[in-house]
């Protein structure tokens, strides 16, 4: 029996703890689009989550680190650990046999991502300018691009469906370029395109560069 106890207060401890770290994780997301980063204090956020500040740094150390988790979420959708190359929108593109169409799935999925986390994407890059700890993140966030456009890059290629002679480190940098947040930054958020007009866009605009 008290082995059963202590597995469950175990279990209890770990839910309230994820618990506590994804309305953490909300939180900073609130003010950081309302109020900026830098001037989003540990301690606003410890308030509005309804946790300590010192809980705060336990967790996630620093505000930088904090950033990116809030960068993990939006990206995702939710709190689930699963990467994106793990989810069903990643699976739909690897069952797609026409390339064409792989690079259509992928970049709808995209397009939802983007809508999700352009801000937190734009505050990370140009808070950085202001606040050296987001160098990092920013970094991270490049590398973590780059990573995933390589793999797409290769299973695209894999298919044999792409241009003649085209190699793997032009499909990787062709899509780096389209999927960056820019492109939806000035699309979407500058000049008013819906999300199915640039979507389509850049579905259009990677398969005529790569087919």
């Amino acid at each position: 029996m008290s082995e059963v106890k202590r597995s469950y207060d175990a279990s209890r401890r770990r839910e309230q703890a994820a618990a506590r770290r994804h309305a953490v994780v909300e939180a900073a997301l609130d003010l950081f689009e309302h109020n900026g980063f830098r001037s989003t204090s540990i301690a606003a956020i410890a308030r509005h989550a309804g946790v300590s500040a010192e809980s705060i740094y336990k967790v996630f150390g620093t505000k930088a680190t904090l950033a990116k988790a809030v960068f993990d979420f939006v990206i995702a959708g939710d709190h689930e650990d699963a990467t994106i190359a793990d989810r069903p929108s990643a699976a739909a593109v690897a069952v797609e046999p026409d390339v064409r169409r792989k690079i259509e799935i992928y970049v709808q999925g995209l397009a939802r991502r983007q809508q999700r986390s352009a801000k937190v994407q734009i505050l990370i890059r140009d808070g950085r300018l202001i606040d050296d700890a987001l160098d990092v993140v920013w970094c991270q966030l490049l590398h973590e691009r780059l990573t995933g456009m390589t793999m797409l890059g290769r299973h695209l290629l894999d298919t044999g469906q792409l241009r003649v002679g085209i190699e793997l480190d032009e499909v990787r940098d062709v899509l780096w370029t389209y999927v960056a947040v820019e492109l939806y930054e000035l699309l979407v958020l500058d000049r008013g395109w819906s999300l199915e007009r640039y979507a389509d866009w850049i579905a259009h605009a990677i398969t005529t560069a790569l087919t």
